[in-house]
C-alpha cells in the first residue's frame, strides 16, 4: 500500500491495547492533576449567557428519529438563547459539588479533555469573533473581533458549510487532562469524548430547530493558529457547524 502517512493509526490501537495481567502502573500524583476548567482572564470581553431554555413539549424519540447532517443553511441569524442552549447540551455543568461536578455528557474518568471555541458569524445582538466558552460561569470569552469565516472554510478543507453556517463550534482537547491518568491509552478516551460531544450537539441542533453538521476533516495547523494554542499541549480536534435549516 502507497501511503504516505504510514500505518500509525493501525500501531497505535495495538500498542494501546489493555492485556489482562499486564496493565500499565503508575501513582496519580493529585498535587500536578490538571485543572479541567480553562479560562482566558485577559479577554477583549466577556459575555454572560441566557440560562438554557428548554420546551418540555419536545418529543425524546421525534429528536432521535428525525436527527440528521445538514449542510445548506439560511443567512438568518440564530438567537442567543439558542447558542446558550448549545453549549449547555455539549457539554455544561448539571449536578455541581464542592470538589466535582458532572455535565450534560459523560468523560472518561470525569477529566474532561474538550474545550469549546464558538466562532460566531450570524447570532442576534453578539458581534462577530471567536470566542471561548467558559463552561464554570456559562459564559464566553471574547478572543478575537471580527468576521473568521473564511479561516475557518478553509482549515475545514474549504468545506462551504463552514463558511455559512451561523456558528462554528471548535472543539479542542487539552491532552494532559486525559493522560495525567491513562497515560498514552488517553488519546482513545479523547476520541470517544468528542463524539460525545458532537452526538448531544446534534441531538440539541434538532431540538431547537436547526440544522447542524459535523467536520473531521480539519487542517490542523491552520485551526490551532488561528485559536493561538500550540496544537502540542492543545490542539483542535473536530468542528461543529450550526444554522438555520433551508
Amino acid at each position: 500500500m502507497n501511503n504516505h502517512f504510514g500505518t500509525y493509526g493501525d500501531n497505535f490501537q495495538l500498542k494501546s491495547k489493555y492485556i489482562r495481567g499486564n496493565l500499565p502502573r503508575h501513582q496519580l500524583n493529585w498535587v500536578e492533576k490538571p485543572k479541567i476548567f480553562k479560562t482566558y482572564p485577559n479577554a477583549l470581553k466577556i459575555v454572560k449567557l441566557p440560562d438554557p431554555e428548554f420546551n418540555k413539549d419536545i418529543q425524546f424519540w421525534n429528536v432521535i428519529l428525525n436527527r440528521q447532517s445538514t449542510r445548506k443553511f439560511r443567512n438568518e441569524p440564530i438567537t442567543l438563547s439558542d447558542l446558550s442552549s448549545l453549549l449547555f447540551g455539549m457539554t455544561g455543568l448539571t449536578r455541581i459539588f464542592p470538589q466535582y461536578a458532572f455535565r450534560t455528557v459523560p468523560s472518561a474518568g470525569g477529566l474532561y479533555p474538550i474545550e469549546v471555541y464558538p466562532t460566531i458569524n450570524n447570532v442576534e445582538n453578539l458581534e462577530k469573533g471567536i470566542y471561548h466558552y467558559n463552561i464554570s460561569k456559562h459564559h464566553l470569552e471574547l478572543l478575537k473581533e471580527g468576521d473568521f469565516r473564511t479561516e475557518i472554510a478553509k482549515g475545514c478543507l474549504d468545506q462551504q458549510i463552514a463558511f455559512n453556517s451561523a456558528v462554528n463550534f471548535v472543539w479542542t482537547v487539552i491532552i494532559e487532562r486525559s493522560r495525567w491518568k491513562y497515560l498514552q491509552r488517553c488519546y482513545r478516551y479523547i476520541y470517544m469524548d468528542a463524539g460525545h460531544i458532537g452526538q448531544n450537539f446534534y441531538l440539541v441542533a434538532e431540538a431547537l430547530g436547526l440544522g447542524a453538521c459535523t467536520i473531521g476533516a480539519i487542517y490542523d495547523d491552520e485551526i490551532n493558529n488561528l485559536l493561538d494554542i500550540d496544537g502540542i499541549q492543545e490542539t483542535a480536534l473536530y468542528v461543529g457547524v450550526i444554522g438555520k435549516k433551508i
